[in-house]
């Protein structure tokens, strides 16, 4: 799996946990909601720290426990 996707099904992951949506995600998080549908649409696949940071701001976690998912296991680097 690439980053990108790892980082997309992620958030989804945490918003189904959460019960929340992109617009509150957004609210919480303190960023646009463009800026969130962006990468879960792929029109941005290189999310920066700061994006992500934002985001678990939103979601209430630390960035750590933003990656310690199974997901980022195994990532594969070719497009």
């Amino acid at each position: 799996m690439k980053l990108s996707d790892a980082i997309k099904l992620r958030i989804t992951e945490l918003c189904n946990q959460q019960n929340i949506n992109v617009n509150m995600l957004a609210i919480n998080a303190g960023i646009n909601p463009s800026t969130i549908r962006s990468i879960l649409k792929s029109r941005c696949n290189t999310p920066n720290t700061q994006t992500i940071y934002y985001l678990c701001l939103g979601f209430g976690i630390e960035l750590k426990d933003f990656y310690n998912s199974p997901l980022f296991s195994d990532l594969d680097d070719n497009d």
